[in-house]
Order: C-alpha cells, then structure tokens, then sequence
C-alpha cells in the first residue's frame, strides 16, 4: 500500500497561482496596492487585491485580511506571470474510440488537424487526449457537430503466428466526433482573479483551457504523464531495466490580480529502450536467456512476475503485423518459441520457430524462451522485440530503487532553480504556435518576486536546569534537559533476531540505551533485562509471549516494554512485532536495526528515547502557552485533531483491495499528547466513512484524560481544530457536504458544542520558494523554517497560506499549502499560521520542526501502518499482486480481519 492514491495532485486551480509584483519598500503588513481594473465588474473589493469582494462566493472561507506577524523578506518562487487571452474560447467536445489510451488519442486528433482537414483546422485547436478541444475558431460544423473517418499507419498487415488465420486487413479507421458546446469568455477569469468573480465552474473550464494550451507542443513532442512532460537530454540507468528521466511540470494557475505559470521539474521512470530480451534479463537481475526457458527451470512465479512488469509495454518488429510499428504486449507464452504450434491460412500446423524461418528466413536463436503475445494476438520470439523509447512506467514502483529515485530528484535549491530555467528554453514557449494562437503572453525573464515573512518559532519546555529552547532555523537540542513528562519502565525484555548481534553488541546496546534514556529522565529500574534470542522464522507472537511470561515468572510482573533488535529486510518480523504489542497484548514495542545498533552513539539512543517515552505514555515537549495562547488557553479548551486516508496502489487487482483511514487527536491541555484511530473501507474512496464514531470515540477519551488525568472541572472541548490531508482541491466540497456533518453530529452526541475549524494540509503540489540573499536562507540554502507567504501566488478568494516549518537537509524543501475551509473560530491569519507552525514542533519522534503539523503527520504514519492491523500469515494480500473476482466479498474480508487497538494501545503514542 504504498501509493497514496490522492485524488491527483494537490492544490491544481485556484489556490496555487502568483502574484502582483512586489512593493518594495512596504512592510509585509502594509496596505496592499489597489489592483488594476479593480472596478470592473461588482462591488469594489474592500482591502485591494487578494481580499474579495462582498458579493463573491468560495468554496473555502473567503480571505479577509492578510497576516502580518513576523519578519518581512522577498523570496523568489518557481511561477511565470501569463497574459490572460482577450477573445472567445470555443469548447468542443470530443468523442474519440473508448478504451483507447491518451497518447493514441492525441495521434488520432493531430493527424486530423496537420494532415486530414489541414484547412479546416487553422489555427489548430489544442486537445487534452481525452474529451476536451479548445479552439480560437469556431469551427464551420452544420448544427456545431462533425464526425471525422481517421487513419492510422498505413502499412499492410503481414502473416505472424497467432493471427495468421484471419484475413489480412488494412490500418485501422476511427471514428472522431466533435461537438460545440460553450463559448468561454475569458474576462470572467481576469475578474476572478481581482476578487470581483465568484468561483463557477465556467472559471475552471478557462483554467483548463488555459493549461491545455501550454501543453500541446509538449505533449506533442515528448513522453508525459499528466501535467509532466519528459526528455532523455538528463537520464540515468537504474537497474531492473528502468531509467529515471529528468521531466518538467507546468499548471497554469489563478492568482491575485494575474494568471500564472507554476512551472517545476520532474522526474519520470521510464523502460529502458532496445532490445525486449535484455530488458527481461535485467529486471530478473540475470545475463543468460536460457534462465527464460521453462523447460530449464523458469519457475512459472517469475514468468508471471516478469509478465506483470511488461504487459503493456509498446514493442516494434521487423516481423508480423504493421511491422515496424508499435504494438502492446500482452503477456508472455508459458512455453517457447518450439514449443508452440499454430495453423496458417495456407498451410499445414507448424511452430512458431519454424514459422519464422520459413517466412522471414530468420532462425530463432532462443526457441525454448519464451514469447511475447501481442494485443492483435500474434506471437513474437523475445528476440526479434526491440522496446520503444520514451515509455513511462506507470506500475507500483520497486522500492529497493527508492534511493536512485531520491538521489536523482534531490536538487539544491539553486541547481533546482537552474533547471527550472533550463526549462523554460526546452519548453520554448514564445515558439509555440498553440500559445501565439491562443494569444498567451508568458514573462520568461525572471520567476517572479513574492513577499513572505519569517515566522517567530514557540519556545519549546522541558524539565531541568535550563527547561526552555528557542528553536533555531527549525531545530533545537536537549542538552542539560529531560522530558517535560518523563515516564518509567519497571520491566523488559530484549528480544534479538539477528544471529550475528553479539553478546558483547547486545549489552553495549542495554547499556547506551539505559543511560541515555536516564538522561532524558526516562528510568529504567531493572538495568540488566533478560536478553533472548529467537529465530526470526519462527512464531513472532508466541515467542514474544514466551519472553514476556519468563519476566513474570522471575520478577512477578509483565513487562513494560519490549526491545527487538532486527536484522535488514526484516518487514514481516516488523509487522508480527507491532501486531502482537498494538493490537494483541497492548505492550509497548520498540524495534532496533541491528546494523545501527552496532555502531550506534549517543544521539542514535537519544531518537530512540524519544520514541519509548511517548510510547509509554509521557510527553517529550509542549510548546511554551505564551507562544501559542490559541491552543492553551485555558478559557478555550481546545482539542487538535488530523485526519489523512491511504489508498491501494495501482496495479492488478488494486479494484478489490480497501483505503484504510485515520484520525488522531490530542488529548492534553499543551496539544502534545496524541491519540488514533484506524479503519478499513471500501478502496479509493476519498471521504471518511466512519468518521463520526471515530471523532465520537477520539472527543470521549479527550474529555477522559482531561478529567482523570489533568484533573480539570471543564474537560469539554470549545474549539475543535480538524487538520485534513489527503484531499484534492477538486474534493473540498466533498468535505464540507459529507465530513463535516459528521463530525457536528458526533459533538452533538456527546452534547458539546465546540467551534469547528477545518483546514487542509497539502503537500503535494509544486510550489518552491528560493531565498533572494544568504541572509534569509538556512545552512542547506533552502529558506528558513518558519517562511510563510499569503500574499502574491496564493487565492484571489480564499484564506490560503504556504508555509515551509521545518529546515532544509537535502534538496529543496517543499513548503505545506493550507487551505482554510471552514472556521467557526473565525481566527485571524497570524493566529492560524502561528498555531500551524507550532504544531509542527511538537513531534515527538525529532527535535526539528517537521514539514506539516504534528497530527497530520501521525494520521499519516497511522494509515501507513494499517496492515500492522491483521494477523501475521492471516491469507490476504495486503501487496499490489493479489486479486480476487468478488470486490465486495474481499472488502468484507479485509474488515472481518482487521483487529482493533488494544484497550492500553488506544491510550498511548504507540504509533511514535
């Protein structure tokens, strides 16, 4: 379940635009200069751009002022001011053949406007391979309405085994319809973007247009993958027979008082191009092709591995049917090409070997390998296969590649911005007959110039001598400090599973970990535990059991905590681990990599401190109440809540496998202190189901600790902050119609009332911000934690924000994008940002300020470990492999295995 499945990218539209330029010389917090044409249309806005007009409607809550908090810089970030057209748009819509993909879809449209009706379509219309033309031109259609009789290829179908019995037929013909259906002023867009126009789905049919238009020639001329596009000028070879190519991504998008070009590059995984017997061979890691042949051991496991890596895949051949072209594979015969009889039109059964020999006068060198099957059902030896290039993988991808994955990715923010530049020439936007035509105008000179501030960061408590820090550039440490609620261990056990950790490794490891945890205030009262050794292979949880039942029996009491050393690769011994403490027993786990361990020092055992602690219960770090008064103020109880979901991967019989949900919440009086609940649903569904009996059960135990706990007399909530991630712009809608009453109907359940705020976190878009001078940058050269920007390339409508919270490392950092959907709080912009930043501090696993706030990134780490849910060899297939006919019937299974948190789990950080 690694692919987060969002809905697509986030942030498309509205919320991820530009700017006007910078004031310079004008404080962050000063007016804001009246926009052009600012009364145009409706009633004035009231505050200038970026704060709308009284009349407009959003789907979000409408933007009122700006923030001002903070120190105010210039940062440079990756948009392009674009030149809204001035003329109609003209939509049709175009009804292609069904089932044919994207790519044979813009083949289709191409030929008909470059070399069918060349007359007709000029200035050629632009076309997003699916349903949508744009056209400056309304077109000379009786009643707006033309069906067109397309080609493709133009080379004779040739005899090929498999498909040699039906009868020879020409390139295939389609049929393509185009059909009128809005005219698109885009002067509604100019008004939208100056706050005077609410958001209509006529504004984002323009947006669409709009970003079609950038599109074409790129699409047209290279690989692409939605809104990405890739070249083989910058490719590296990573194994397996993939190659990782350089892309660059472009979305036009609508910001205060102009459009925008957000443009980034990319990454695309792509096959590696030649010959198709060579590709196998290097997925399967061998250099022999006698290891393809199934009658010489090619277990009938990796055929159909090696089946699923290239169905699909486009190959050519000199041989067989539109020889020359490209065709998909789709699978690999169980036999070679020997092995393999069929009957020719004219002609007694032969083999596929002898086949091509007698016809094409060529000897299969490889006869007992296997085939590839064709769409068209013809059969082609592997080795007359070549594969074409420019094929973008679009399966789950190998994870043992993630490193070459990041390595390539991972620009410094000055080589990133270089090659955003680089690729404003491969775009060439200003040689584009599709943007001429349509009359945009793109600002190429210089990414644009925003205002942002840098955020004061809360002083952070502890315990001890010196019991505060003041994070520094999004990090802090803690010398001379414990935790600012220490808790203890009475009993544990050490449980080793890799054979060549040694005695001598095992009480080096005790001893490091006793000591720096005593230091954090952590106290371990038996100092010497039981050290165990068990085979990995064997029974996780009985073994587990075994251990903890010898503490109980030596010392008359269970343990507390359990420490298990692994060895690599080690993801099943893992999930039995996690399984048999979070949900069987309810005992605190704490998994060790034996290879760390080894060399481990003192700040190795200090990370780990920080996980055990929570884990049993304290609480490492709140942030100082006089640095975030909104969420500890006591007149206010307030509980934090995040909620994310994660969705099955792409791939064969990803249809019948679940989403699982999660949803934390804070339980404390400092909003450090986390609690979670998970569930299973129907797969790729992008609301929370189950969301009102889990914001019913997650309030109950708030009110719970507040009260046993804290011993506070008002332990109801009346503030009730909802951080969703997960969710694409497209869906927030979705969320105020169907969550947000569920999470009002769970407070009136329990008969409170607290005002609801709602805010979506989104972290995956394309937004990156690039310091101006050394002055405003942090050691990685990336802008300083605590950046925030709410002005320039956010919404003409909507209280929006990005704020990059943690430091750099490596790469350049991604800011979050919060979209504010709903506050009955009614916050300012400095009290929401300043809270957003301080939750972003309390994670207790580091000592940095991390990229989103604290409880988005639990649901997140929840969803991520939901499998830990089912019992260790329970017969479900939790990877992208499986597949079952009945859906609904595998849905159920899912939910009929899926076990619960143990009742000690359900109180405590287990998943830190």
């Amino acid at each position: 379940m690694s692919d987060r499945g969002r809905g697509g990218p986030r942030g498309r539209g509205r919320g991820e635009g530009g700017g006007p330029p910078p004031q310079r010389g004008r404080g962050i917090g000063g007016p804001a200069p009246r926009g052009r044409g600012a009364h145009l249309l409706g009633t004035p806005a009231q505050g200038g751009p970026g704060i709308p007009s009284n009349h407009v409607t959003a789907v979000g809550v409408k933007r009122s002022a700006f923030g001002t908090a903070g120190r105010a810089i210039q940062v440079i970030t990756n948009h392009f001011e674009v030149k809204i057209p001035q003329g109609l748009i003209y939509h049709y819509d175009a009804i292609t053949p069904d089932k044919l993909p994207a790519r044979a879809n813009m083949e289709l449209l191409v030929r008909l406007q470059e070399v069918l009706e060349p007359g007709i379509f000029t200035p050629r219309g632009v076309y997003d391979g699916r349903k949508n033309l744009f056209s400056i031109r309304r077109y000379p259609f009786e009643n707006d309405t033309r069906t067109f009789d397309v080609t493709l290829g133009n080379t004779p179908a040739q005899d090929s085994p498999g498909n040699a019995q039906k009868p020879k037929k020409g390139p295939k013909g389609y049929k393509v319809k185009l059909t009128k259906v809005a005219e698109i002023n885009p002067e509604l867009l100019s008004q939208f973007t100056l706050g005077n126009q609410s958001h209509a789905e006529e504004i984002l049919t323009t947006i669409t247009a709009l970003n079609i238009v950038v599109r074409m020639e790129p699409t047209i001329r290279y690989p692409f993958n939605v809104r990405s596009f890739f070249t083989k000028d910058e490719r590296q070879d990573i194994g397996g027979g993939l190659e990782l190519w350089r892309g660059y991504f472009q979305s036009v998008r609508p910001a205060i008082g102009k459009m925008v070009i957000n443009l980034d590059i990319s990454t695309g995984v792509m096959y590696r191009a030649g010959p198709l017997i060579e590709l196998c061979l290097q997925f399967l890691g061998k250099d022999k092709a006698a290891v393809l042949s199934p009658t010489q051991g090619f277990p009938e496991r990796e055929r159909l591995r090696l089946q699923r890596f290239v169905s699909g895949l486009r190959i050519t051949s000199p041989f067989g049917p539109q020889a020359g072209r490209p065709r998909g594979i789709r699978k690999l015969t169980a036999a070679g090409a020997s092995a393999l009889s069929f009957t020719p039109r004219d002609g007694p059964a032969t083999t596929v070997a002898r086949f091509f020999q007698q016809t094409y006068n060529r000897q299969v060198r490889y006869p007992n390998i296997v085939c590839a099957e064709l769409a068209s059902g013809a059969i082609i030896p592997l080795e007359f296969c070549d594969v074409v290039e420019g094929q973008i993988m679009r399966k789950q991808f190998p994870q043992e590649k993630t490193d070459a994955m990041v390595k390539f990715s991972t620009k410094k923010p000055a080589d990133r911005l270089n090659s955003i530049m680089k690729g404003l020439g491969v775009l060439s936007y200003g040689q584009s007959e599709y943007i001429r035509a349509f009359g945009l105008d793109v600002a190429t000179q210089n990414p644009l110039v925003v205002n942002a501030r840098v955020l004061d960061p809360p002083r952070m408590l502890y315990r001890g001598p010196q019991a505060s820090v003041m994070p520094r550039d999004g990090a802090w440490n803690m010398i001379q400090k414990k935790f600012y609620q220490p808790s203890s261990v009475k009993g544990w056990v050490v449980v080793i599973y890799e054979p060549r950790f040694n005695d001598q490794a095992a009480q080096s490891m005790v001893q490091g970990l006793v000591q720096t945890c005593g230091e954090t205030g952590v106290v371990f009262q038996d100092q010497q535990p039981p050290i165990i050794r068990q085979n990995g292979q064997g029974n996780i949880g009985d073994q587990l059991k075994q251990a903890g039942t010898a503490l109980y029996r030596n010392k008359g009491y269970p343990p507390d905590l359990i420490v298990a050393v692994l060895p690599q690769g080690s993801a099943d011994i893992y999930q039995a681990i996690k399984h048999f403490g979070d949900v069987t027993q309810g005992v605190a786990t704490q998994c060790l990599s034996s290879q760390k361990c080894s060399r481990a020092n003192q700040q190795y055992y200090a990370n780990v401190a920080l996980k055990i602690n929570v884990k049993l219960g304290g609480i490492n770090t709140v942030p100082d109440p006089r640095s975030v008064s909104i969420l500890t103020d006591p007149s206010n109880p307030t509980i934090v809540m995040g909620a994310d979901e994660i969705h099955p991967a792409p791939g064969p019989g990803s249809d019948t496998k679940p989403s699982f949900t999660a949803v934390v919440a804070s339980v404390d009086s400092d909003s450090a202190k986390y609690i979670a609940d998970c569930q299973v649903q129907t797969g790729r569904r992008q609301m929370i189901d189950d969301l009102k009996g889990m914001t019913k059960a997650l309030l109950g135990k708030y009110m719970g600790y507040r009260k046993n706990v804290e011993k506070k007399a008002n332990n109801r909530p009346k503030r009730l902050l909802f951080f969703r991630d997960g969710v694409s712009e497209g869906q927030f809608q979705q969320v105020l119609d169907l969550e947000l009453p569920l999470i009002k109907e769970a407070c009136v359940e329990l008969e409170v009332d607290p005002k609801i705020t709602i805010i979506v976190v989104g972290k995956r878009h394309h937004v990156r911000f690039f310091p101006r001078s050394g002055a405003d940058a942090d050691r990685s050269t990336n802008c300083r934690a605590g950046t925030v920007v709410d002005r320039d390339i956010t919404s003409p409508l909507e209280n929006d924000f990005f704020l990059q919270s943690h430091a750099g490392i490596i790469g350049t950092s991604r800011p979050a994008h919060y979209n504010v959907l709903y506050d009955e709080n009614n916050f300012t912009p400095d009290g929401l940002q300043s809270l957003s930043f301080a939750l972003c501090h309390v994670y207790a696993r580091s000592t940095r300020s991390v990229s989103i706030p604290a409880p988005v990134y639990y649901a997140d780490i929840v969803c991520s470990r939901a499998k830990n849910h089912y019992q260790p060899g329970t017969n479900l297939d939790l990877s992208d492999t499986g597949t079952v006919d009945n859906a609904t019937e595998r849905l159920q299974q899912y939910k009929d295995n899926f076990k619960p948190l143990h009742q000690k789990m359900q109180q405590l950080m287990y998943f830190s």
